[in-house]
């Protein structure tokens, strides 16, 4: 397990996106071999997007041999609402670089039957020769995805029912209504996640402290599913210094020993 902290949320977008910039442009991705990238949504990622788009237009990086699968989507929400998934990553991403709309995979939750949709997407992650680097950010509970807590570590795509906490939380994205919120979510599974090659996790901020604290010193615990992450071979955190507020000093100390500037990516 790696953590890198920077010193703001510009900064850990910056070296996030130019993590998966450099990714993608070590695996040589072609049309025989697609590099397979795993999307999150929400405020968290945005800037690291920003800086994606940059990199597209400065002509450093292509998407056009890279097949995406995103987290999560609401149920029941329409394809074209505002603050869909699909409609975030449209907006926010894709229609700003070179990916065939093929390749950007996202969850329907409008599908007549949710539980064929979430085996599908199983099948169409492993077709695609799974995950090389899913990227995901993280709830102030230490949710990822849409796993609540409380989910199994070893879950899969599925349906979900949102804890009132992250509707609370969603709320803002929906006129502070609570009654406009989805209450339902198709999310992968912590195991879906699990099963990428590598896993990158952004945590900003110091609402989101208690969670980092809670994913990084504390033991594997399905009451804070990122903290599932400790177990995976190539895990990295990416943080900001407001995010590190929960961490015992000799923590912080270590990993910036460990990193020592190889945060430079």
């Amino acid at each position: 397990m790696r953590l890198v902290i920077l010193d703001d949320y510009d900064l850990a977008s910056e070296w996030a996106a130019k993590y998966i910039r450099n990714r993608i442009i070590q695996f040589k991705p072609s049309a025989e071999r697609y590099f397979t990238l795993g999307l999150p949504t929400g405020s968290t990622p945005y800037g690291c997007y920003k800086k994606l788009i940059e990199f597209y237009r400065s002509g450093d990086i292509s998407f056009k041999y890279v097949k995406t699968f995103n987290m999560d989507e609401y149920v029941g929400l329409p394809r074209a609402h505002p603050e869909s998934y699909h409609s975030y990553m449209w907006n926010n991403f894709f229609k700003h670089i070179d990916i065939d709309p093929a390749n950007a995979h996202i969850l329907d939750g409008n599908a007549e039957d949710l539980e064929t949709e979430c085996q599908a997407y199983e099948q169409k992650i492993a077709e695609a020769g799974g995950i090389e680097l899913f990227v995901g950010g993280i709830g102030p509970d230490g949710h990822i995805a849409f796993n609540e807590p409380g989910s199994s570590l070893v879950s899969r795509t599925r349906v979900k029912t949102l804890a009132k906490d992250t509707i609370v939380a969603n709320a803002r994205f929906f006129g502070n209504d609570l009654n406009k919120v989805p209450t339902m979510a198709l999310t992968v599974g912590v195991g879906t996640v699990m099963d990428a090659k590598e896993v990158m996790i952004l945590i900003t901020g110091a609402h989101k402290a208690f969670a980092l604290y809670k994913a990084i010193e504390e033991g594997v615990n399905h009451m804070w599913t990122v903290s599932a992450f400790q177990q995976h071979p190539r895990t990295i955190f990416v943080c900001d210094e407001d995010a590190t507020l929960e961490l015992r000093v000799k923590t912080v100390k270590y990993f910036k020993g460990t990193n020592n500037n190889n945060s430079k990516v």
